[in-house]
């Protein structure tokens, strides 16, 4: 008589490589939601230029392009090209208030150097 061993169950929480706070979420659920048509989702990305070399930008898309990696924030769809992918994996997105300013921050671990005003970085 052959026995059975039956694996435990086991839920493996998958690590995205980009990651937004609960905190950036509802601030772009908030944006979106005065937007009309209301967007698909949103868009991040890294594009040439700034003061060294590479800078974030985020937009709104109502759908994901043929190379997009599709993520899933609490209902939030977030969009990635294959390229910027290589350069946020590992990237957290806040949202952050002070009394200064207010704005979303990305904290990469992948940047070499930033310029001074935070808003670009190399690799």
């Amino acid at each position: 008589m052959a026995t059975t061993t039956v694996a435990p169950e086991t839920t493996e929480v998958k690590k995205t490589p980009v990651t937004l706070t609960d905190k950036a979420v509802e601030k772009v659920r908030e944006i979106m939601a005065t937007q009309d048509p209301l967007p698909a989702g949103l868009r991040i990305g890294v594009v040439g230029g700034g003061c060294s070399g590479f800078q974030y930008s985020m937009s709104f898309e109502n759908q994901s392009g043929m190379m997009d990696k599709v993520f899933n924030f609490d209902g939030l769809k977030v969009f990635v090209d294959a390229t910027s992918l290589m350069y946020l994996n590992g990237c957290v997105v806040d949202y952050v208030e002070t009394l200064e300013a207010a704005g979303f921050k990305f904290e990469n671990p992948n940047t070499k150097s930033t310029c001074g005003c935070g808003s670009s970085f190399s690799v």
